[in-house]
């Protein structure tokens, strides 16, 4: 049931509740969707925690090493300071001999210092303390390789669950969900909102947890060395939580939209892409030009918007942390002349203060890595979150193996609640029967297969097979007995003999090769290069529009369903072809009931019964021969297909005005853009 559909000026591009533009689209909080994100690491909870372990030893070894390295220049300063004062003096008489010259600073400096006047440099201290800087950051450096090693196992196992349950999701979905959203916008929810989880979750999980304890172990040894400057420092971390949130909160809202309108722009793609050829026909390649760039521009405004706000918080990070770094320096200089710190101290405040700072800046320019991870979050669970099918019934009922009487009881039905569709509908299909359906567009035909096949359930009255109501039925039960065959012909990638086995993925070759004879396939297959084993790309171009209707017929056919259902199958054959399957389809129908939905009457002549529907409800009811005596609904149709000149008054007669416009589906609009002229 392709789709031709025609606008005025722009290309048609029909958007549910998850399609809509991001401005008119609002975000859910930052918070719950962050913590729902890393519920999806839990399953991992014992290898998290090993994470943890090995990143506070990797922290904990990098914190210490700038206190040893400023133990190291202490015993640089004080050898250095040794050899400027006279040999054979002791400590104390320098200090005394530098108060009585009136330099009590230069005093309390080198009273605060250990060393030996006139020893010069202790290398052999100083060796020692080079080693353990060694030791401890080699340590560092490998425990925070085997917590990113360990954590990217995590994040890619929790990615494999996440994906694996949209799948699952996806197959749990009602028709309705597929009528309502683009495939396009689905596929981007499912590949590019997924990726962008994961690759946020492997830049920031690591970062933010090394950067946090970073903060924490830092915070400690700077109040251990000098917690005057400790304050200063402090000072940092509300002016960066400030920055942050204030960007944050303006961010978010860019980031949804600017996934959302990924979305919308890959649906236009997909969408264009697959009627490429009817662009061509009907002339609209500027309008779906002008479209993807009006697309194009919203989401380059999105994403400039959300890059660039977020972009100030690096800049204004590293403003703070230099102004921080100035004040460390003066009021640590001031404290070493007094002799309250060591001038090693200072060296390695300074460097707490940048690794300080740093982790500030990281988690602040992480930040938007984390709105657009979680905005992508949002949208996969707005998807997980959507309604899914009702369950089957528990207990299950079952028909009998071979139950092919189907009847509709009083069965009434609509898509949306304010536009009736179908109202107390009753008929019955005997087994080994064919009933034909016809009518203009929009008239509920496809909606009654909607209704067998279970995609819909109905609103009252009941279906049964044999007696048993098919609600009470599994889904898999029932679509196990039944056979379809669509105009719109599915061929997945796969060889010809992959393809026709998936209507029985157990069937032997034989029943393979006799379902192919069947269905004509085998007139044509052994003129392609490989026979049964042509492998058929995406979209299964190497074969014809009728050779792919026969190998879906074929599929039908290996199936041996009790229920057949032929939505215009045929359609896109040969006029010889199409009396040749029409012989097989009757062989394939003895004791089997099928439902045949026509828009060329030529192909149901020999139905056992015929429905005319209209809006929803059947008008006339017979045999071919019946309705044309009858000279209603029926008869105004044959004749507006095989009467030449056409009448206006028949014409007028067989499409009720607003017929179309009675609650159709989604997927009945799409069957009436797709349908022949000569339907009416």
């Amino acid at each position: 049931m392709s789709t031709s559909q025609q606008g005025p000026r722009r290309m048609p591009m029909q958007r549910g509740p998850m399609g809509q533009v991001g401005g008119g689209e609002k975000a859910q909080n930052f918070g719950p969707s962050a913590k729902r994100l890393l519920r999806t690491l839990r399953d991992d909870m014992p290898l998290l925690i090993v994470v943890l372990v090995f990143s506070v030893l990797s922290v904990a070894l990098s914190v210490i090493g700038p206190k040893l390295l400023g133990n190291a220049t202490n015993v640089v300063f004080a050898g250095y300071v040794s050899l400027q004062t006279p040999e054979g003096l002791t400590k104390q008489q320098v200090v005394d001999g530098l108060i009585a010259q009136g330099s009590q600073d230069q005093a309390n400096m080198i009273e605060a210092m250990d060393f030996v006047p006139g020893a010069g440099v202790d290398f052999e201290q100083l060796a020692w303390i080079l080693t353990g800087v060694l030791v401890v950051y080699v340590l560092a450096s490998l425990f925070g390789w085997l917590q990113a090693r360990l954590l990217n196992g995590i994040v890619q196992r929790a990615m494999h669950r996440l994906r694996l349950q949209v799948e699952d999701k996806i197959q749990r979905l009602p028709l309705a969900y597929f009528d309502r959203v683009q495939r396009g916008e689905l596929l981007s929810r499912v590949t590019n909102d997924v990726d962008n989880i994961g690759q946020t979750m492997q830049q920031t999980l690591s970062q933010v947890v090394i950067s946090l304890l970073t903060v924490v172990g830092v915070l400690v040894m700077m109040f251990l060395i000098s917690p005057l400057l400790a304050v200063i420092a402090l000072v940092t971390i509300p002016l960066t939580i400030l920055i942050t949130v204030l960007v944050a909160r303006r961010s978010q809202k860019l980031f949804v939209a600017q996934w959302t309108s990924t979305g919308i722009l890959n649906s236009r793609v997909e969408e264009t892409f697959s009627g490429h050829s009817i662009v061509k026909v009907f002339g609209h390649q500027k309008e779906v030009e002008a479209d993807f760039r009006a697309e194009n521009d919203e989401l380059y405004k999105a994403s400039f918007g959300a890059q660039f706000i977020s972009g100030i918080i690096m800049p204004a990070m590293m403003f703070i942390g230099n102004l921080v770094y100035v004040a460390i320096a003066v009021v640590g200089g001031l404290q070493v002349a007094a002799g309250l710190l060591s001038i090693g101290d200072v060296q390695a405040f300074i460097q707490y203060s940048r690794q300080f700072t740093q982790p500030l800046s990281q988690l602040g320019s992480m930040a938007n890595l984390l709105q657009s991870g979680v905005a992508s979050a949002e949208r996969v669970f707005e998807l997980l979150d959507e309604a899914e099918e009702d369950p089957d019934a528990d207990p299950a009922e079952s028909a009998a193996e071979q139950a092919s009487h189907l009847a509709f009881e009083n069965v009434s039905f609509r898509y949306t609640a304010d536009k009736p569709l179908i109202d107390d509908l009753s008929l019955a299909a005997a087994p080994g029967s064919t009933v034909a359906i016809v009518g203009p567009t929009g008239a509920g035909k496809t909606t009654l297969v909607n209704l067998i096949m279970r995609f819909y359930d109905v609103d009252a009255g009941r279906i049964t097979l044999d007696g048993v109501d098919i609600s009470r039925m599994t889904r898999d039960d029932l679509r196990a007995r039944t056979g379809m065959v669509l105009q719109d012909t599915w061929l997945f990638s796969g060889t010809i003999r992959e393809n026709i086995a998936y209507g029985r993925p157990d069937a032997t070759e034989a029943e393979i090769l006799e379902a192919a004879t069947a269905a004509y396939v085998d007139r044509f297959v052994h003129a392609l290069p490989d026979g049964y084993d042509t492998l058929l790309d995406d979209e299964a171009t190497n074969l014809s529009v009728g050779e792919r209707q026969l190998v879906t017929i074929a599929r039908a056919f290996l199936a041996d369903p009790r229920i057949l259902i032929l939505d215009e199958a045929t359609s896109s054959v040969d006029t010889r072809t199409e009396l040749l399957i029409q012989r097989a389809m009757s062989r394939l129908r003895e004791d089997r009931t099928a439902f045949v939905i026509a828009h060329r009457l030529s192909t149901i002549r020999d139905a056992d019964l015929i429905l005319v529907m209209e809006s929803g409800a059947i008008v006339e009811q017979g045999t071919h021969d019946e309705l044309l005596v009858a000279k209603g609904a029926y008869w105004r149709l044959y004749n507006a297909q095989f009467e030449a000149p056409m009448d206006a008054e028949i014409l007028t007669d067989a499409i009720p005005v607003g017929a179309p416009a009675t609650g159709a589906s989604p997927t009945a609009a799409t069957e009436a853009a797709a349908e022949e002229p000569t339907s009416m």
